[in-house]
């Protein structure tokens, strides 16, 4: 069931319904109508991997309990530890496992003996990376005494399971998420209003910018042999704009329609293609993953405290995991190498807290410098994007090697259909509401707020004639 459905568009206001005028007596009732509502939103993907679902959760809410229980530590670290492994070997086995069982018999062909790989031929539980880092973030904050084990099961159940975050994020903490379930929540308005604008701006990220810029972005990347630098350069354009309107769209539309239900998740994004250098763009994009990491991997490992090679190893280590995160293809691991490399100067001279400070664009001379930074580093992010979007290193070395040698600046055509440049348009426009709206609580009102509407009416027309539903990009991972 996708946000961008007609189903979907059925099952919302239903819980909607059930929720605040039905189920809303207790904070209990509340909760379990959620439950329901996501569990049967999980099993529409594929009933199968409910039973996945629930022993995971049931796994990180006995650990975490019998960890704070523990007389010694060793108990802790026992149970600790068995809950870490259960879940990171979950996540292996259906996700990583045939990478690593390929990858080993190439090498082994390499050096001349011959192997056939035994791959496991299993569907990739959807959400899989999110609930289990919830899991983990839960658990070790137990471990290292940041938070309470929750003794109420149905209350623990929400936090993994709430059907808005559950496929693909944000990834949520304990700490800020569990405190509000075990409340009961009131209607309010004006929190209710906001999430219904942002799930329609949400959705013209998705239907109107994402979709139209995949149409582009796939026949490009698909036949980029064929394709001149013009082309090539659309393609990553078109693709950096898909990825950000469809992930972007979606993290829209779950934090809208937690305002309906009362809740508050994190942010997920911050506009980042704004951003003056790379360092700023972590801190805008996929916010609840590089957090996490940062919280989790980074810190723990010494952050930026030590000697200046302790801190590059940090950085390469969380951003080749955040790049492995992502799949199990090299094309991942090379993308999270890159965006070290590109850390790697700020860091070795101290630059990559400068920019940490709200943008505040004037026209004038300090102001291109500022969009000269924003534009290099947006450049530097689509050629990173290719090695992400490619199916193959090679592809995407070849792909990034025949822009700069092509050098033939001509519209071309594909299968009848020009590669329309007044997509070009959908998409400055959309930046230039981006731009306007940073402020903005309310994403349709405020600046340009026709010209948000008329993207509106775009995406309610767009959705009015889907054919083929498109999933988002991050379900995969």
């Amino acid at each position: 069931m996708f946000f961008n459905s007609l189903s979907f568009a059925v099952f919302l206001p239903i819980v909607f319904l059930l929720y605040w005028f039905v189920f809303n007596k207790t904070k209990s009732t509340q909760n379990a109508i959620l439950i329901i509502a996501s569990y049967y939103f999980y099993s529409c993907w594929d009933w199968r991997f409910l039973f996945l679902l629930v022993f995971s959760t049931f796994l990180d809410y006995y650990t975490g309990i019998r960890i704070e229980k523990a007389k010694t530590e060793t108990a802790r670290k026992f149970w600790f530890w068995l809950s870490i492994t259960i879940n990171l070997g979950f996540l292996g086995i259906f996700k990583y496992y045939n990478f690593f069982a390929a990858s080993f018999s190439e090498l082994l062909n390499g050096f001349g003996l011959q192997t056939s790989p035994l791959l496991l031929h299993v569907i990739l539980p959807v959400g899989i990376s999110f609930y289990t880092f919830h899991g983990l973030s839960y658990v070790i904050d137990i471990y290292l005494k940041r938070i309470k084990a929750e003794y109420n099961f149905v209350d623990y159940s929400l936090f993994v399971s709430y059907f808005p975050l559950l496929v693909a994020g944000p990834i949520e903490r304990a700490t800020h998420l569990l405190p509000q379930v075990k409340v009961k929540r009131t209607f309010d308005y004006q929190k209710a209003k906001e999430g219904v604008y942002q799930i329609i701006w949400g959705l013209v990220k998705k239907v109107v910018i994402a979709d139209t810029c995949a149409t582009y972005a796939n026949a490009i990347f698909d036949h980029y042999t064929s394709m001149n630098s013009l082309s090539l350069l659309l393609g990553v354009f078109y693709f950096a704009f898909q990825i950000y309107g469809d992930f972007s769209g979606y993290s829209d539309m779950a934090l809208g329609m937690s305002k309906l239900f009362g809740l508050d998740l994190l942010r997920n994004f911050n506009y980042p293609y704004f951003s003056r250098d790379i360092a700023e763009f972590w801190r805008r994009w996929h916010i609840s993953l590089s957090s996490w990491f940062r919280d989790y991997v980074y810190i723990p490992l010494g952050g930026s405290k030590g000697s200046k090679l302790k801190q590059v190893r940090n950085v390469f280590v969380i951003f080749l995991l955040s790049g492995f995160w992502h799949g199990a293809n090299w094309t991942f691991i090379a993308w999270g190498f890159i965006n070290a490399m590109y850390f790697l100067p700020l860091l070795l001279r101290d630059k990559n807290r400068s920019n940490i400070e709200t943008v505040q664009l004037q026209w004038n001379f300090s102001s291109l410098k500022v969009l000269g930074s924003m534009f290099v580093t947006f450049t530097l992010c689509c050629l990173a994007w290719v090695f992400f979007r490619a199916k193959s290193l090679g592809d995407a070395v070849d792909y990034i090697g025949r822009i700069f040698t092509d050098r033939n600046y001509q519209a071309q055509y594909l299968e009848n259909e020009r590669y329309s440049y007044e997509i070009l348009l959908l998409v400055f426009a959309f930046i230039l509401v981006e731009w306007n709206s940073r402020s903005q609580i309310e994403p349709i009102s405020g600046r340009y707020s026709g010209l948000k509407v008329a993207l509106c009416i775009l995406a309610i027309i767009a959705l009015g004639t889907y054919s083929d539903y498109k999933e988002f990009i991050y379900f995969q991972f």
